[in-house]
């Protein structure tokens, strides 16, 4: 799934620089239901297969309800980009609740590096937003979001290479 995310912030961080703010927040939007199931392609491609959960599966079930509770946020950001007639909330709001999903995946891993990602995206993403000017600003917060995928994903391998050094 880090992979999936990667593609999409660098392709949103590109088109910031060449599409309407409006057209942005459109990228963003649907666009960001497309990374799980890019997660899924990109696994099948690298001969991961999903196992499957069952129904009674509980890491399972929080993963979901997690995607859900994002999903249920979604139409708060989307008026408030609205209200505000500001495109860039979509970008800041995206980023935001995308990396909720890393609080659980933390949880069911046993590894912090679930909670210090989705906090550090939240806090660089938000000063980003608030100090870069207007037409960089959404540029801006997907190189943030960028920096934190890097930085998660070089733990996530040192701690994989971890585990295979005492197995």
């Amino acid at each position: 799934m880090p992979i999936a995310g990667i593609i999409y912030w660098s392709i949103v961080a590109v088109a910031a620089l060449y599409v309407t703010p409006n057209q942005l927040g459109y990228i963003v939007g649907f666009g960001s239901g497309m990374i799980f199931p890019l997660g899924l392609l990109i696994d099948l491609l690298r001969g991961r297969k999903m196992k499957k959960m069952s129904p009674g599966n509980p890491v399972g079930q929080l993963f979901f309800q997690s995607m859900g509770l994002v999903a249920l946020f979604w139409p708060l950001v989307i008026i408030a980009a609205i209200l505000a007639h500001n495109a860039s909330l979509v970008v800041l709001g995206g980023a935001i609740l995308m990396g909720l999903i890393w609080i659980p995946y933390g949880w069911a891993a046993d590894d912090p590096v679930g909670l210090q990602h989705a906090v550090a995206r939240s806090i660089l993403s938000y000063a980003c937003f608030l100090f870069v000017p207007e037409p960089y600003k959404a540029t801006a917060i997907s190189v943030a979001v960028l920096l934190c995928y890097t930085y998660s994903l070089i733990r996530m391998r040192k701690a994989q290479a971890q585990l295979r050094h005492w197995y």
